[in-house]
């Protein structure tokens, strides 16, 4: 991952913009097999679903590309548009196409909260292309439908909802995460119980990753907890001032949605680990273990370093490159 990030952040971001297309279409091909039949040789099945790709020598979630190869592809497609965005038909349109497909075959297998998290991440390039907000109020409207549908779809996606709205009810496999987590996080206190000392983990399922939130709570206490926050904070204020300077309008819609994706799958795993929102399988950027999240996590990090790099330099000057 850190290779990735020194490699990728000397490249220039441009080159994104011309591989929009080839990117995408190569992500919706690798999202294909885990959804095909007859791959499961390479594709198999892990706790009810379909999510890694195989292949031996290397193993990945195509998912957590998906998540920068959308921003990438709608940064392109926001900059090509330019003031067509705020009309429906040849603004909004095309980017529903795009991230309706990438979300639908995450969602196919099954992974509800990255393909929300996909669907997301496209539409906040889109708003910080100046898309109209009542097209985006209809969107949410629609989306929200869609969500509540999946998830009455699914027996464990309504135990899960229900666990949120009744915690205090829930005692079977759905609630005994939430318990777990925040038990682990009330451990922790000021100053935490000490670096590996922590005992929920022992109880508490994925907790070096879906829950490794809760074990920093435990074993580093508030203070912890108020570090980490901290750091992505200035990871969010970074990413949006070099946004606000960038160059030309793609590296702009690029530094939001690489800031956006970091930001928003942070808050997202610290508001489940809270039980501030509904269990969901998201990691923590650059914490959790996980190959495919880590990797993409630094190569996205990477981009922006060199969206960062590009700042004041006129926009003929990085474009021509």
């Amino acid at each position: 991952g850190l290779l990735g990030l020194s490699i990728v952040s000397r490249v220039d971001y441009h080159i994104w913009r011309r591989l929009a297309w080839p990117i995408l279409v190569a992500t919706i091909l690798v999202l294909l097999i885990p959804i095909l039949p007859g791959t499961h040789a390479i594709a198999p099945t892990v706790n009810g679903a379909r999510r890694w790709v195989d292949l031996g020598i290397i193993n990945f979630q195509p998912s957590e590309i998906a998540r920068l190869a959308i921003i990438i592809w709608c940064a392109m497609l926001a900059a090509k548009k330019g003031a067509q965005v705020r009309e429906f038909k040849k603004g909004v349109m095309p980017f529903l196409v795009g991230i309706g497909v990438v979300s639908l075959l995450i969602l196919l297998e099954p992974n509800l909260s990255m393909a929300t998290l996909v669907a997301l991440l496209g539409l906040v390039v889109l708003f910080s292309a100046a898309a109209k907000i009542v097209h985006f109020t209809l969107l949410a409207l629609a989306g929200l439908l869609l969500l509540f549908e999946k998830i009455q779809s699914a027996q464990y996606r309504m135990a899960r909802l229900t666990t949120f709205l009744s915690p205090g009810e829930a005692t079977d496999a759905a609630g005994m995460q939430i318990h777990q987590s925040l038990v682990g996080i009330g451990s922790g206190r000021l100053l935490g119980v000490g670096f590996g000392e922590g005992q929920q983990k022992l109880f508490l399922p994925y907790a070096y990753s879906d829950f490794i939130f809760s074990t920093i709570g435990e074993e580093w206490g508030f203070l912890g907890v108020v570090l980490v926050v901290l750091l992505f904070g200035i990871f969010l204020w970074l990413g949006f001032r070099i946004a606000r300077s960038a160059p030309d309008p793609f590296g702009q819609f690029l530094a939001v949605g690489i800031t956006a994706m970091v930001g928003i799958t942070a808050v997202m795993h610290m508001a489940v680990s809270l039980s501030l929102m509904p269990t969901t399988g998201l990691t923590l950027p650059f914490m959790s273990y996980g190959r495919s999240s880590l990797v993409i996590s630094l190569a996205a990090t990477g981009i922006l370093v060199n969206i960062g790099r590009m700042r004041g330099r006129p926009a003929r000057e990085t474009t021509a490159k």
